[in-house]
């Protein structure tokens, strides 16, 4: 099983400031972590590969300090890291960023799974996981708080606040994953 998961650089607090000129993220202002929603995506992928074999890709978009994050992420346990960087990157959009990711799942290949955290801290708008399962023409579950992995597909509990639902999706398939899924290991 090769697994992917989707990691990104986010400011360590809500006070994220703007550069007045270009209006993008100024990211020497803030300290920057790893995504938290993004840490149950590499728990998860982990998880999974300790019980089913395989292999983690970790994968990120952004600055050259960006690395921080592929390196916890392999601190945690994944298998392998990608950046993509590129100064025409720089205040990328969703759409931008999910085609960008995309064409690094499609670049990689061979994939069964790729993970996401439900959203990113900085934005919240849940958007690029989405993105990229359309442009791969993948299904998605988003919200989903369980997941087992059985004869090539993938049965998801989807946290919908007042209910659960479950989702069964063969793979490969795109999951966005919560913070209610597992907790993440050092």
């Amino acid at each position: 099983m090769k697994i992917l998961v989707f990691v990104k650089q986010v400011p360590e607090t809500d006070e994220v400031r703007l550069d007045p000129r270009t209006g993008t993220l100024n990211r020497d202002s803030v300290p920057s972590i790893m995504n938290p929603y993004d840490a149950y995506a590499v728990e998860t992928a982990l998880q999974l590969r300790e019980t089913h074999g395989g292999t983690v890709h970790a994968i990120t978009m952004g600055p050259g300090q960006a690395t921080a994050v592929l390196k916890e992420a392999l601190a945690m346990g994944c298998d392998e890291a990608h950046l993509l960087s590129d100064r025409a990157f720089s205040g990328a959009d969703s759409l931008a960023t999910g085609y960008t990711l995309a064409k690094a799942a499609e670049k990689i290949g061979g994939y069964d799974l790729l993970l996401f955290g439900k959203c990113a801290s900085d934005a919240e708008t849940a958007q690029t996981g989405p993105i990229v399962a359309e442009l791969l023409d993948l299904p998605q579950v988003t919200l989903v708080d369980a997941v087992t992995l059985q004869d090539g597909w993938a049965v998801c509990r989807r946290d919908l606040g007042a209910q659960f639902q479950t989702v069964k999706v063969r793979l490969p398939a795109l999951l966005a994953v919560t913070s209610q899924i597992n907790r993440p290991r050092y």
